[in-house]
């Protein structure tokens, strides 16, 4: 795979980097990235795989753009509101970098249509805030063998994993949490989104590259108050539904909204 002049002076800073560099370069953009939600975190973290040059992002939201929105989701502005997330996301995304293949797909993502959604993705990043999609989210990936970053964010702190098989996200939050709160109703600090989408698409491109140790069954934990940041080991659950022996568990489908 080769690159063009452009590409080579657009990823000078990447070709320089010891682990990263042309083979690093050409993984990333050999790459298909499945992007479920376009929110605090799907919108700053397709920013910069985009600008990174991953080959081909697959954006899948159903939502359009509020007004709300535009506190901690930097992709959009507010000429954008109204509009599809996945459409106007994808124009800015190939203004952005027109070496970059944006698919768009405006579906919200269920038990039901999972597996198309990121059937020949080879990585999925889901940074949907409702346990509903999430579950839906890791099943697929696991039945697919796609590795899974995930990201989560409220109030002022966040956290990313990367799940491969096992353990799974089902094995780290067994079950929807019966007070689990949206942003919408308890909050976020702006920039905090741009923190862990960042972080999620940090873990993106070191996995497809093979930089660094990703968080393959750890847990990242980051406190925007406190200023710090711990990682935790996540173990596999032996009853787990989806990746364990456990008996398989229907899940609510995600509301809409």
């Amino acid at each position: 795979m080769t690159f063009s002049d452009d590409e080579i002076e657009r990823y000078a800073r990447h070709l320089v980097l010891a682990e990263l560099g042309g083979p690093g370069q050409q993984r990333l953009k050999a790459a298909r990235v499945g992007l479920i939600g376009l929110g605090g975190i799907g919108a700053p973290a397709a920013l910069y795989l985009a600008a990174a040059g991953v080959g081909t992002l697959r954006l899948i939201d159903d939502d359009t753009v509020a007004l709300s929105n535009l506190q901690r989701q930097i992709l959009f502005t507010g000429a954008d509101t109204g509009r599809l997330k996945v459409e106007t996301g994808a124009a800015a995304l190939e203004a952005l970098n027109p070496h970059v293949r944006i698919e768009p797909v405006a579906a919200r993502l269920t038990g039901t249509n999972a597996d198309d959604l990121i059937a020949g993705c080879d990585l999925v990043l889901d940074g949907t805030d409702d346990f509903a999609t999430r579950f839906a989210v890791n099943a697929a990936c696991v039945a697919a063998g796609i590795p899974l970053v995930s990201g989560a964010l409220g109030r002022w702190s966040g956290q990313v994993a990367v799940f491969e098989g096992r353990p799974c996200y089902q094995c780290l939050v067994p079950a929807i949490p019966p007070e689990a709160e949206t942003c919408a109703r308890a909050g976020v600090v702006g920039a905090l989104a741009g923190v862990v989408g960042s972080m999620a698409a940090l873990e993106v491109i070191k996995r497809i590259t093979g930089a660094g140790t990703p968080l393959s069954g750890r847990l990242l934990l980051y406190d925007g108050l406190a200023g710090s940041a711990r990682a935790v080991s996540i173990m596999a659950d032996p009853a787990c539904p989806v990746c364990g022996n456990g008996p398989a568990r229907d899940h609510p489908e995600a509301a809409p909204g």
